[in-house]
């Protein structure tokens, strides 16, 4: 008779899933499943919109990374309408990115991930959340977390008009200029979140890489996976999170394939299986030889650790060198370890904010002049980001009039999605068997293997052929149940 294990609900992630562990007859891990169970139509009800509500609709998608799908669909925009925003524009736009990009990766540092190693991969459920973190690390600190997050979001919705889904990018520029009055605002906090992201390396170096039980587990074959790895880069092959190209290497670190907006459809097609919500996106040119790693295999990752993997480096300095430190404590690159997507992401805060100051100190990003009015008919827009959890794709076609008539994304987590199924099926082989079955330590480990993704789950399922289960019951005022309507 098969045996099975369901961690269900999964935690600490943006989304809801659960994890299947079916156990052989002698219990052992015969497969896991990391399984998406809900379904977000954003594909299909776009049908039908008009083009210039993308950035608003998309943005609903997921309320803490509104601001990845709306800057993708305000590029889309520009792609569609075939228009040039003003260099001011432009540069608001990075500017209100990396700040994004920074609280964002924070959050996960500090409120998702950070439990795991801070206050341990094994300790109670009671512990494993923000207070745990604050009780090991002390008030001040998460006094500080708290401060840095609530003046980016501030700025974030000085010109945004709000924090979560902004009222910010149009075709062809964005909705509100900077005023120089308030330019020494943005340089002062954006100074202040360098010194918040060195901080937390320096954090991430005390609690994690010196303590080595934790840095073995990092290193673990159970967390190794030999991927492709994909990322944006600039025209120096260095990470950039808002423009750039597509750049593809192989698991040995050789480039494989570099391509723009335009290009994605050819470089990458999506398999489906029935377990799942989620797509799994495979690189075209290789196949769908499914789950599996290798060079023989088409899976791929994205995300912090994918970025540098993919890339030459940054293009700031302290994050260079941290980017550099971290290669080298590893062996070089590419770095194959699971877990280091945490260390990954915190490198990034520091670029981050080192590039959110460049950008604040910019003369040019106070001109008035943030906007180009679009004349083109549209037709065709597709463009391309980097989330926090990965690259992000857009593609809009529409009628002459602007109105939508198909969609396609194809989003950050979903971009991980073969990979994630990968880690979750070998840390559970490693970790679990009929006998340790209610370990919640070893549980949570077999979560740990999706939680470094920071996984976005409502953000990854959009469309697929069918239908999602559906139950309706009918009850009277007293609650008595009248009917029942099914759909499984």
């Amino acid at each position: 008779m098969t045996q099975r294990i369901t961690i269900d609900p999964i935690t600490r992630l943006e989304g809801h899933g659960k994890i299947e562990v079916f156990l052989d007859d002698a219990g052992k891990v015969a497969r896991a499943y990391f399984q998406v169970p809900e379904l977000r139509g954003f594909e299909k009800f776009v049908v039908g919109r008009p083009a210039e509500e993308m950035p608003q609709i998309t943005s609903r998608i997921c309320g803490v990374c509104p601001t990845a799908h709306h800057m993708a669909a305000t590029k889309a925009l520009d792609d569609l309408y075939q228009v040039e925003p003003p260099p001011a524009a432009q540069k608001l736009r990075e500017m209100v990115y990396c700040i994004f990009m920074l609280e964002d990766h924070a959050l996960h540092f500090y409120f998702l991930g950070g439990p795991d190693f801070v206050v341990g991969p094994k300790a109670s459920k009671g512990e494993r959340n923000i207070l745990g973190v604050l009780g090991r690390v002390g008030v001040d600190v998460g006094k500080r977390v708290i401060e840095m997050r609530k003046e980016l979001r501030a700025l974030m919705g000085y010109l945004g008009g709000k924090p979560i889904h902004p009222v910010f990018g149009l075709p062809g520029g964005v909705a509100k200029p900077l005023a120089p009055s308030d330019q020494s605002r943005f340089v002062e906090v954006a100074k202040k979140s360098l010194d918040f992201a060195l901080f937390t390396l320096s954090t991430f170096e005390q609690v994690v890489l010196q303590n080595k039980a934790y840095v073995d587990t990092i290193t673990s074959e159970m967390y190794t996976h030999r991927t492709y790895y994909m990322g944006m880069v600039d025209e120096k092959n260095r990470v950039n999170f808002y423009d750039g190209r597509i750049r593809i290497v192989d698991p040995q670190g050789r480039e494989f394939g570099k391509f723009g907006a335009r290009e994605y459809l050819e470089s990458i097609a999506e398999h489906v299986e029935p377990w799942s919500y989620m797509k799994f996106p495979y690189l075209k040119k290789i196949g769908w030889k499914g789950f599996a790693d290798g060079a023989e295999s088409g899976v791929f990752s994205v995300a912090p650790l994918a970025r540098l993997n993919a890339s030459d480096g940054l293009a700031t300095p302290r994050a260079q060198e941290a980017c550099e430190k971290l290669f080298a404590t590893l062996g070089g690159k590419p770095v194959h370890h699971t877990l280091v997507f945490h260390w990954a992401r915190v490198v990034e805060m520091i670029y981050a904010a080192e590039r959110f100051l460049e950008l604040a100190e910019d003369p040019e990003i106070v001109d008035p002049n943030v906007r180009t009015i679009p004349t083109c008919v549209p037709k065709v827009g597709m463009a391309v980001v980097e989330a926090p959890r990965g690259t992000l794709f857009h593609h809009y076609e529409t009628d002459n009039a602007g109105v939508v008539t198909r969609a396609n994304l194809i989003v950050a987590t979903q971009n991980n999605a073969a990979r994630i199924a990968l880690s979750v099926d070998k840390a559970a082989r490693a970790l679990l068997d009929g006998s340790t079955a209610r370990d919640d330590g070893l549980l949570n480990m077999v979560e740990m293997a999706f939680r470094a993704y920071d996984p976005c789950l409502g953000c990854s399922t959009h469309s697929l052929p069918g239908s999602m289960p559906l139950k309706v019951s009918i009850r009277d005022s007293r609650g008595n149940l009248l009917r029942e309507i099914r759909r499984d």
